[in-house]
């Protein structure tokens, strides 16, 4: 922000000119003391410009440590921001090195069809993400009026390669095709997204294999700040197969008590203002209100969307929001990062039980 830029700028200045006046007075009494004008001569400071030097890089090097801080949220625990995701993947790119030495590559596959926007930009981010830990990545793209069937055929030759370890088809699918039918065609061992059915059957019946990746970020972003989930009220605002009905199932797995709310749920408001852990997943944006969250509660906002002013905001109204939360999540910088950065732990996993 503009505030952080200036202070991270005035600073050294501020700071520079303190040690400046700090030499000016020392020196002042050593001379009225006849100890001479180079009292400082003995650590190399003969003059007060050199004082100023170095408070000035001091207050230089202070600014920066704030401003990183404070961006990349090594310091300020409140806001559950992208440090986590950066955590997580150093860890990944040290598992993945120790592979490459002993001639192993690991494989990650995306399908994509169409050309929505949104889907090209996440395609993006997880191929980059490939990049930076060390999977090899393949992007098979397939037109808008691609039928069923050449999709189903791209999954199939997904399937049979043996450099490929994890597959994940990028959703939306477009109307005329059944999603369904093509997230059941990817092997379930190779499903990296936690959409298979059989995958989601393990998950509900307690013995996961993959986990869906969005909930699996939101779940381990918690456990890395240390926030208590056993006992707890956790209240998930949206009740969708990819991340509504898995994450409240994690929850539970952690013994909180899961409430799930929806689009026919009554007086809303009353359900979430009395919930510790607020999880929010509909695509509306700013739609939870200050009034409509707890003091203290800790809050996930899952949703990516576009305010008035065209400005990438979530499902909760975060200026409104934050003061009353003990922590919450921004958009963006919070649960996105970690959602590919778990389907970058999770084809790592698949690879493994391949081998």
């Amino acid at each position: 922000s503009p505030t952080k830029m200036i202070l991270m700028f005035a600073l050294p200045m501020l700071v520079g000119n303190l040690f400046q006046q700090l030499y000016n007075i020392v020196d002042s009494i050593v001379v009225s003391r006849g100890v001479g004008v180079n009292a400082f001569a003995s650590v190399g400071c003969t003059s007060s410009v050199n004082f100023f030097i170095i408070g000035f890089v001091m207050g230089l090097c202070q600014g920066f440590s704030i401003l990183v801080s404070q961006y990349f949220g090594a310091e300020d625990v409140k806001y559950l921001k992208k440090a986590v995701a950066m955590s997580v993947r150093e860890a990944l790119k040290g598992e993945v090195s120790a592979l490459t030495a002993k001639g192993e590559v690991i494989g990650l596959a995306v399908v994509l069809v169409g050309e929505d926007s949104a889907s090209r930009i996440y395609v993006r981010n997880k191929i980059n993400a490939c990049k930076e830990i060390g999977i090899t990545s393949t992007l098979v793209e397939l037109p808008e009026s691609a039928r069923e069937e050449e999709i189903l055929d791209a999954v199939a030759s997904l399937n049979n390669r043996d450099d490929v370890h994890g597959i994940i088809v990028q959703l939306p699918l477009p109307s005329h095709v059944n999603t369904d039918k093509v997230l059941a065609s990817v092997k379930p061992e190779k499903d990296v997204d936690g959409c298979h059915y059989v995958q989601k059957g393990k998950l509900w019946t307690g013995v996961p294999e993959t986990l869906p990746c969005t909930p699996y970020g939101c779940i381990e972003l918690l456990k890395h700040y240390g926030i208590e989930l056993a006992g707890k009220n956790a209240v998930v605002v949206g009740r969708s197969n990819l991340v509504g009905r898995p994450l409240a199932e994690l929850l539970l797995r952690e013994n909180a008590t899961v409430t799930i709310c929806h689009s026919k749920t009554k007086d809303l408001g009353a359900i979430t203002s009395r919930a510790d852990i607020l999880c929010v997943a509909i695509g509306k944006a700013k739609y939870i209100t200050s009034d409509m969250v707890g003091d203290g509660a800790v809050v996930i906002d899952v949703g990516m969307n576009r305010d008035e002013n065209g400005k990438l905001c979530g499902d909760v109204d975060y200026e409104a929001v934050k003061d009353k939360c003990s922590y919450i999540t921004p958009v963006p910088g919070g649960v996105g990062p970690m959602t590919v950065t778990m389907l970058m732990k999770n084809t790592v996993e698949a690879f493994k039980r391949q081998m």
